[in-house]
Protein backbone atom coordinates (compact mmCIF):
# COMPACT_ATOMS: atom_id res chain seq x y z
CA UNK A 1 0.00 0.00 0.00
CA UNK A 2 1.09 3.63 -1.05
CA UNK A 3 0.40 6.59 0.95
CA UNK A 4 1.88 10.04 0.58
CA UNK A 5 1.56 12.19 3.49
CA UNK A 6 2.39 15.70 5.05
CA UNK A 7 5.81 15.12 6.68
CA UNK A 8 4.35 17.49 9.77
CA UNK A 9 1.68 14.99 10.63
CA UNK A 10 1.57 13.47 14.39
CA UNK A 11 0.92 10.17 15.29
CA UNK A 12 -2.21 10.69 17.50
CA UNK A 13 -4.96 13.20 17.44
CA UNK A 14 -7.91 14.83 19.73
CA UNK A 15 -11.41 13.34 18.48
CA UNK A 16 -14.78 14.19 20.40
CA UNK A 17 -16.83 11.63 21.56
CA UNK A 18 -19.96 11.31 22.83
CA UNK A 19 -20.17 8.36 25.38
CA UNK A 20 -23.97 8.32 26.16
CA UNK A 21 -26.83 11.38 26.16
CA UNK A 22 -25.17 14.45 27.72
CA UNK A 23 -21.77 12.92 28.24
CA UNK A 24 -19.21 14.17 25.94
CA UNK A 25 -15.13 13.59 26.35
CA UNK A 26 -11.94 14.50 24.28
CA UNK A 27 -9.79 11.02 23.27
CA UNK A 28 -6.46 10.74 21.98
CA UNK A 29 -6.87 8.09 18.75
CA UNK A 30 -4.12 7.24 16.52
CA UNK A 31 -4.43 9.70 13.28
CA UNK A 32 -5.50 6.87 10.73
CA UNK A 33 -3.82 5.98 7.56
CA UNK A 34 -5.65 6.28 3.88
CA UNK A 35 -6.34 2.91 1.94
CA UNK A 36 -6.72 2.80 -1.63
CA UNK A 37 -8.55 5.29 -2.93
CA UNK A 38 -8.92 7.45 0.29
CA UNK A 39 -8.09 10.44 1.93
CA UNK A 40 -6.84 11.52 4.70
CA UNK A 41 -8.37 15.53 5.43
CA UNK A 42 -6.60 17.87 8.50
CA UNK A 43 -10.73 19.40 9.87
CA UNK A 44 -11.02 23.21 9.23
CA UNK A 45 -14.34 23.71 10.30
CA UNK A 46 -17.59 21.77 11.21
CA UNK A 47 -21.22 22.45 11.64
CA UNK A 48 -23.31 22.10 14.00
CA UNK A 49 -26.67 20.40 12.70
CA UNK A 50 -29.76 19.97 14.88
CA UNK A 51 -29.22 15.73 14.12
CA UNK A 52 -26.22 16.09 16.08
CA UNK A 53 -27.93 18.04 19.25
CA UNK A 54 -30.67 15.09 19.39
CA UNK A 55 -28.12 12.41 19.20
CA UNK A 56 -26.47 14.67 22.09
CA UNK A 57 -29.83 15.34 24.12
CA UNK A 58 -31.57 12.06 22.99
CA UNK A 59 -29.29 8.87 21.97
CA UNK A 60 -31.38 8.69 19.11
CA UNK A 61 -33.36 9.64 15.88
CA UNK A 62 -35.85 7.04 14.94
CA UNK A 63 -34.13 3.63 14.48
CA UNK A 64 -30.73 5.25 14.40
CA UNK A 65 -29.82 4.73 18.25
CA UNK A 66 -26.46 5.20 20.17
CA UNK A 67 -25.62 2.16 21.25
CA UNK A 68 -21.54 2.74 21.85
CA UNK A 69 -19.46 5.85 21.79
CA UNK A 70 -19.91 7.95 18.61
CA UNK A 71 -17.75 11.04 16.93
CA UNK A 72 -20.27 13.80 15.89
CA UNK A 73 -20.37 15.99 13.12
CA UNK A 74 -20.74 15.76 9.46
CA UNK A 75 -20.80 19.22 7.88
CA UNK A 76 -17.41 19.46 6.75
CA UNK A 77 -14.58 20.83 5.03
CA UNK A 78 -10.74 20.41 5.69
CA UNK A 79 -7.48 20.20 3.83
CA UNK A 80 -6.16 16.97 2.15
CA UNK A 81 -3.01 16.09 3.80
CA UNK A 82 -2.43 12.50 3.28
CA UNK A 83 -3.45 9.91 -0.02
CA UNK A 84 -4.07 6.51 -0.52
CA UNK A 85 -2.89 4.47 -3.27
CA UNK A 86 -4.68 5.32 -6.67
CA UNK A 87 -5.35 8.81 -5.32
CA UNK A 88 -3.43 11.38 -7.58
CA UNK A 89 -0.90 13.01 -5.30
CA UNK A 90 -1.41 16.33 -6.52
CA UNK A 91 -4.50 16.27 -4.40
CA UNK A 92 -2.19 16.67 -1.57
CA UNK A 93 -2.54 20.57 0.47
CA UNK A 94 -6.32 20.51 -1.44
CA UNK A 95 -8.74 22.46 0.34
CA UNK A 96 -12.40 20.13 0.34
CA UNK A 97 -15.77 20.02 1.66
CA UNK A 98 -16.46 16.02 1.88
CA UNK A 99 -19.58 14.82 1.60
CA UNK A 100 -20.23 13.12 4.27
CA UNK A 101 -22.06 9.78 3.00
CA UNK A 102 -20.57 6.51 0.67
CA UNK A 103 -23.26 4.58 -0.52
CA UNK A 104 -22.46 1.14 -1.56
CA UNK A 105 -22.89 1.99 -5.72
CA UNK A 106 -24.35 -1.31 -6.21
CA UNK A 107 -28.21 -1.62 -5.00
CA UNK A 108 -30.75 -0.77 -6.97
CA UNK A 109 -31.26 2.47 -5.49
CA UNK A 110 -27.51 3.38 -6.60
CA UNK A 111 -28.15 2.07 -9.78
CA UNK A 112 -30.91 4.18 -10.32
CA UNK A 113 -29.06 7.62 -9.30
CA UNK A 114 -31.06 7.46 -5.68
CA UNK A 115 -27.79 6.88 -3.77
CA UNK A 116 -29.92 9.03 -0.72
CA UNK A 117 -31.81 6.03 -0.22
CA UNK A 118 -29.03 3.05 -0.55
CA UNK A 119 -29.66 0.86 2.62
CA UNK A 120 -26.19 0.55 2.92
CA UNK A 121 -25.37 3.95 3.42
CA UNK A 122 -22.34 4.54 5.51
CA UNK A 123 -23.14 8.18 6.94
CA UNK A 124 -20.91 10.29 9.59
CA UNK A 125 -21.86 10.59 12.83
CA UNK A 126 -25.65 8.22 12.02
CA UNK A 127 -25.05 5.44 14.35
CA UNK A 128 -22.59 3.12 14.41
CA UNK A 129 -20.40 5.45 11.85
CA UNK A 130 -17.97 7.86 13.00
CA UNK A 131 -18.02 11.55 12.10
CA UNK A 132 -15.87 14.66 11.65
CA UNK A 133 -15.32 16.03 15.16
CA UNK A 134 -11.97 15.47 14.79
CA UNK A 135 -8.38 16.58 13.83
CA UNK A 136 -8.56 14.51 11.17
CA UNK A 137 -10.43 11.69 9.11
CA UNK A 138 -10.83 9.40 6.12
CA UNK A 139 -12.77 9.87 3.48
CA UNK A 140 -13.61 8.56 -0.05
CA UNK A 141 -11.14 10.63 -2.66
CA UNK A 142 -14.09 11.34 -4.83
CA UNK A 143 -16.65 12.45 -1.97
CA UNK A 144 -13.87 15.50 -1.34
CA UNK A 145 -14.11 17.86 -3.54
CA UNK A 146 -12.19 20.49 -4.09
CA UNK A 147 -13.67 23.83 -3.28
CA UNK A 148 -11.66 27.46 -4.73
CA UNK A 149 -10.24 29.89 -2.37
CA UNK A 150 -13.45 32.05 -2.45
CA UNK A 151 -15.12 29.62 -0.84
CA UNK A 152 -14.18 30.34 3.23
CA UNK A 153 -13.47 26.96 5.26
CA UNK A 154 -16.92 27.38 7.50
CA UNK A 155 -18.59 28.35 3.64
CA UNK A 156 -17.04 24.24 2.16
CA UNK A 157 -18.36 22.93 5.82
CA UNK A 158 -21.49 24.12 5.03
CA UNK A 159 -22.08 23.52 1.35
CA UNK A 160 -23.78 19.95 3.33
CA UNK A 161 -26.76 22.08 4.86
CA UNK A 162 -26.50 24.15 1.49
CA UNK A 163 -27.16 20.56 -0.54
CA UNK A 164 -30.25 19.77 1.77
CA UNK A 165 -31.96 23.51 0.24
CA UNK A 166 -30.82 22.54 -3.07
CA UNK A 167 -32.57 18.97 -2.84
CA UNK A 168 -35.59 20.69 -1.19
CA UNK A 169 -36.53 23.06 -3.81
CA UNK A 170 -35.55 20.36 -6.88
CA UNK A 171 -38.29 18.43 -5.28
CA UNK A 172 -40.48 21.49 -4.92
CA UNK A 173 -40.12 22.61 -8.52
CA UNK A 174 -38.97 25.84 -7.80
CA UNK A 175 -38.32 28.13 -11.30
CA UNK A 176 -38.35 31.48 -12.56
CA UNK A 177 -41.31 33.23 -11.24
CA UNK A 178 -42.12 30.51 -8.61
CA UNK A 179 -43.76 30.98 -5.27
CA UNK A 180 -43.10 29.47 -2.66
CA UNK A 181 -44.24 29.18 1.23
CA UNK A 182 -41.04 27.84 3.49
CA UNK A 183 -41.65 27.28 7.46
CA UNK A 184 -38.45 27.49 9.72
CA UNK A 185 -35.89 30.13 9.18
CA UNK A 186 -33.05 27.58 11.16
CA UNK A 187 -30.12 27.36 9.07
CA UNK A 188 -31.83 24.70 6.70
CA UNK A 189 -34.66 27.49 6.13
CA UNK A 190 -32.29 29.67 5.54
CA UNK A 191 -30.06 28.15 2.86
CA UNK A 192 -33.26 26.81 0.93
CA UNK A 193 -34.52 30.46 0.93
CA UNK A 194 -31.07 31.61 -0.84
CA UNK A 195 -31.52 28.65 -3.17
CA UNK A 196 -35.37 29.40 -4.05
CA UNK A 197 -33.85 33.22 -4.70
CA UNK A 198 -31.28 31.94 -6.96
CA UNK A 199 -33.90 29.51 -8.58
CA UNK A 200 -35.79 32.27 -9.40
CA UNK A 201 -38.86 32.50 -7.15
CA UNK A 202 -39.90 36.12 -7.36
CA UNK A 203 -42.23 35.27 -4.35
CA UNK A 204 -40.86 33.55 -1.14
CA UNK A 205 -42.66 34.04 2.20
CA UNK A 206 -40.38 32.27 5.10
CA UNK A 207 -42.37 31.75 8.64
CA UNK A 208 -40.79 31.59 12.08
CA UNK A 209 -41.34 32.41 15.25
CA UNK A 210 -37.98 33.56 16.23
CA UNK A 211 -37.53 37.72 15.17
CA UNK A 212 -33.68 37.85 15.02
CA UNK A 213 -34.50 34.28 12.61
CA UNK A 214 -36.88 36.24 10.13
CA UNK A 215 -34.67 39.08 10.42
CA UNK A 216 -32.01 36.91 8.66
CA UNK A 217 -34.81 35.23 6.27
CA UNK A 218 -35.22 38.68 5.28
CA UNK A 219 -31.41 39.09 4.56
CA UNK A 220 -31.32 35.80 2.62
CA UNK A 221 -34.00 36.74 0.38
CA UNK A 222 -37.87 36.51 1.49
CA UNK A 223 -40.16 38.52 -0.07
CA UNK A 224 -42.32 38.44 2.94
CA UNK A 225 -41.46 37.10 6.63
CA UNK A 226 -44.50 35.80 8.76
CA UNK A 227 -45.02 35.04 13.02
CA UNK A 228 -45.75 30.95 12.41
CA UNK A 229 -48.31 32.07 15.18
CA UNK A 230 -50.44 33.75 12.53
CA UNK A 231 -52.06 33.14 9.61
CA UNK A 232 -49.92 31.09 7.06
CA UNK A 233 -48.94 32.77 4.05
CA UNK A 234 -51.36 35.86 5.03
CA UNK A 235 -54.20 34.57 2.50
CA UNK A 236 -51.84 34.01 -0.06
CA UNK A 237 -51.98 30.60 -2.01
CA UNK A 238 -48.45 28.88 -3.41
CA UNK A 239 -46.77 27.01 -6.12
CA UNK A 240 -44.59 25.02 -3.16
CA UNK A 241 -44.25 24.91 0.27
CA UNK A 242 -41.56 23.55 2.02
CA UNK A 243 -41.39 23.07 5.50
CA UNK A 244 -37.84 23.45 7.29
CA UNK A 245 -39.70 22.94 11.25
CA UNK A 246 -41.02 20.12 11.61
CA UNK A 247 -43.86 21.22 13.67
CA UNK A 248 -47.55 19.74 12.80
CA UNK A 249 -49.13 22.76 12.86
CA UNK A 250 -46.71 24.73 10.51
CA UNK A 251 -47.10 21.63 7.95
CA UNK A 252 -50.95 21.53 8.32
CA UNK A 253 -50.46 25.54 7.47
CA UNK A 254 -48.31 25.36 5.04
CA UNK A 255 -50.22 22.40 3.14
CA UNK A 256 -53.44 24.72 3.25
CA UNK A 257 -51.83 27.68 1.28
CA UNK A 258 -51.20 25.69 -1.75
CA UNK A 259 -52.58 26.64 -4.70
CA UNK A 260 -54.02 23.83 -7.20
CA UNK A 261 -51.11 21.36 -7.79
CA UNK A 262 -49.26 22.63 -5.30
CA UNK A 263 -46.06 20.60 -3.84
CA UNK A 264 -45.30 20.09 -0.28
CA UNK A 265 -41.74 19.20 0.39
CA UNK A 266 -41.23 17.51 4.22
CA UNK A 267 -37.52 18.69 5.35
CA UNK A 268 -37.40 18.93 8.60
CA UNK A 269 -37.68 16.13 11.98
CA UNK A 270 -41.31 15.86 12.37
CA UNK A 271 -43.33 13.21 14.22
CA UNK A 272 -43.54 10.12 13.63
CA UNK A 273 -47.40 10.70 12.58
CA UNK A 274 -49.22 12.79 11.16
CA UNK A 275 -52.55 13.98 9.70
CA UNK A 276 -52.95 15.38 6.49
CA UNK A 277 -56.13 17.29 5.00
CA UNK A 278 -57.08 14.24 2.45
CA UNK A 279 -60.03 15.92 1.02
CA UNK A 280 -57.78 18.94 0.48
CA UNK A 281 -55.45 17.12 -1.31
CA UNK A 282 -57.66 15.29 -3.70
CA UNK A 283 -59.44 18.30 -4.25
CA UNK A 284 -56.47 20.61 -5.15
CA UNK A 285 -54.43 17.64 -6.80
CA UNK A 286 -51.52 18.14 -4.30
CA UNK A 287 -48.30 16.37 -4.28
CA UNK A 288 -46.44 15.35 -0.96
CA UNK A 289 -43.53 13.89 -0.78
CA UNK A 290 -40.66 13.93 1.93
CA UNK A 291 -36.79 14.00 1.71
CA UNK A 292 -33.69 12.29 2.81
CA UNK A 293 -30.31 13.88 2.15
CA UNK A 294 -29.62 14.59 -1.17
CA UNK A 295 -27.62 12.99 -4.04
CA UNK A 296 -25.31 15.00 -6.98
CA UNK A 297 -25.65 18.30 -5.05
CA UNK A 298 -21.92 19.19 -4.29
CA UNK A 299 -20.88 20.54 -7.88
CA UNK A 300 -24.26 23.02 -7.48
CA UNK A 301 -23.80 23.76 -4.59
CA UNK A 302 -20.24 24.26 -4.86
CA UNK A 303 -21.03 27.13 -8.04
CA UNK A 304 -23.69 28.49 -5.90
CA UNK A 305 -21.42 29.83 -2.90
CA UNK A 306 -18.16 30.54 -5.32
CA UNK A 307 -20.59 32.56 -7.27
CA UNK A 308 -22.07 35.01 -4.14
CA UNK A 309 -25.57 33.07 -5.48
CA UNK A 310 -25.61 32.10 -2.18
CA UNK A 311 -23.92 33.50 1.55
CA UNK A 312 -23.03 31.08 3.39
CA UNK A 313 -20.42 32.62 5.89
CA UNK A 314 -23.65 35.01 6.96
CA UNK A 315 -25.30 32.11 8.65
CA UNK A 316 -22.02 31.69 11.10
CA UNK A 317 -23.00 33.27 14.25
CA UNK A 318 -20.80 31.20 17.11
CA UNK A 319 -17.71 29.53 16.92
CA UNK A 320 -15.86 26.75 19.02
CA UNK A 321 -13.29 24.64 19.56
CA UNK A 322 -12.98 20.99 20.16
CA UNK A 323 -12.70 21.09 23.62
CA UNK A 324 -16.01 22.96 23.59
CA UNK A 325 -18.12 20.39 21.29
CA UNK A 326 -20.94 20.21 24.75
CA UNK A 327 -21.34 24.34 24.48
CA UNK A 328 -21.56 24.70 20.78
CA UNK A 329 -24.29 21.57 21.04
CA UNK A 330 -26.22 24.27 23.53
CA UNK A 331 -25.98 27.17 21.73
CA UNK A 332 -28.24 26.23 19.07
CA UNK A 333 -30.80 28.07 21.75
CA UNK A 334 -29.02 30.70 22.63
CA UNK A 335 -30.93 34.26 21.51
CA UNK A 336 -28.95 35.51 17.97
CA UNK A 337 -27.68 31.69 17.31
CA UNK A 338 -28.17 30.66 13.69
CA UNK A 339 -25.53 28.62 13.11
CA UNK A 340 -22.58 27.41 14.99
CA UNK A 341 -19.22 25.80 13.52
CA UNK A 342 -16.69 23.84 15.27
CA UNK A 343 -12.90 24.10 14.67
CA UNK A 344 -10.88 20.73 15.69
CA UNK A 345 -7.81 22.95 14.98
CA UNK A 346 -8.25 25.18 17.96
Amino acid sequence: MTTTRASELPETMRVSVLSQPGELGLEQRPVPAPGPGEVLVAIRSVGVCGSDVHYYEHGRIADFVVRSPLVLGHETSGRIVATGAGVDRGRLGARVAIEPGTPCGRCTQCKAGRYNLCPNMRFFATPPIDGALAEYVLVRSDLAFDVPDQVSDDAAALLEPLSVGIWATAKAGLTAGSSVLIAGAGPIGLVTTQVARARGATTIAVTDIAPHRLAAAERSGATLTLDAREEAGAGQEFDAFIDCSGAPPAITAGIAALAPAGRAVLVGMGPDNLTIPFGLLQARELTITGTFRYANTWPTAIELAATGAVDLDALVTHRYGLGEVGDALTSTTQDGNIKSVIEPWR
